[in-house]
């Protein structure tokens, strides 16, 4: 008669998994994006960014997490904006 184990092995990875998850998001990186030129003049597009990221006028900040998506939008609108980056601990 076989003897069944109360934990199989891939419940612990799943575990650890978790926990580096956990830990990434504690250190997770934002941006201190700022808008320090008018918008006025400029394409459509890039208006639309500025929109997308949550800035409004001139000097308005907005702190966003520090991923590619961002990243490429920032990208656009370098010319347009000042970005710092944080570290949260």
């Amino acid at each position: 008669m076989a003897v069944k184990k109360t934990s199989s092995p891939g419940v612990s990875k799943v575990r650890q998994s978790v926990e580096k998850k956990e830990k990434a998001k504690s250190l997770e990186r934002h941006l201190k994006i700022k808008l320090v030129r008018s918008v006025i003049g400029y394409p459509r597009k890039q208006r639309e960014v500025i929109k997308g990221l949550g800035l409004r006028k001139t000097n308005s900040e907005v702190i966003r997490k520090d991923c590619p998506e961002i990243r490429g939008m920032i990208n656009k609108i370098s010319h347009l904006v000042n970005v710092e980056a944080l570290e949260q601990k």
